[in-house]
């Protein structure tokens, strides 16, 4: 794997650049600035999509954490009660349908059914699905942790992308008020 460069984070989102000197970005006192405004504001544009992407994945993995947690705790719980012998059978309350509901006694097993999403359901002995929960719960949190620093580097990298159109925009409306309302770009080309 190649290792990041400072012009992107670690996970290869580039860096958007600051402009310190609007003169020379934009060619010169007698420049344009419409072709850097317009490409300040595409970057801006593809920051906002990978936001868009990045906070879609981010909300998915909100939503999957509680559900890896809950899984977990109920196959810890069912490793507790075939470790204690001298427990009662375990009674529960089924959902059916959206309102009809079922009894049911669980039997002590060593052995649970996980989904593994797209309609897979396996069975798994209690310590082996453990494993497998725990180890989904860690690359989840890991997985969101990378998201959230990638939202935050993204943030920053829209603010830096608009103070920079902002920078020479203004850069051009000064520039046009010391020439008394004229585009110095349109000054040098020959009138008809």
């Amino acid at each position: 794997m190649a290792t990041p460069s400072q012009d992107e984070n670690p996970r290869g989102i580039p860096r958007a650049p600051f402009i310190s000197d609007v003169e020379q970005h934009i060619g010169g006192p007698l420049a344009e600035v419409e072709s850097s405004i317009r490409q300040f504001q595409e970057a801006i544009e593809k920051y906002k999509y990978m936001e868009a992407n990045l906070g879609q994945r981010r909300r998915g993995l909100e939503e999957k954490i509680p559900d890896i947690k809950n899984s977990l705790a109920v196959v810890e719980m069912l490793q507790q009660r075939r470790d204690n012998s001298d427990v009662d059978p375990l009674k529960t309350t089924f959902e059916l349908n959206d309102t009809l509901w079922a009894d049911a006694t669980v039997d002590d097993g060593d052995e649970v059914y996980l989904w593994l999403g797209a309609n897979v359901m396996l069975s798994y002995p209690l310590d082996e699905a453990q494993k497998l929960l725990s180890t989904k719960l860690t690359g989840a949190r890991a997985n969101l942790a990378g998201l959230i620093s990638d939202l935050e580097f993204l943030r920053e990298q829209i603010t830096v992308m608009e103070v920079n159109t902002a920078r020479v925009y203004n850069y051009d409306v000064r520039r046009r008020r010391e020439n008394g309302g004229v585009n110095p770009s349109q000054e040098t080309k020959p009138k008809t």
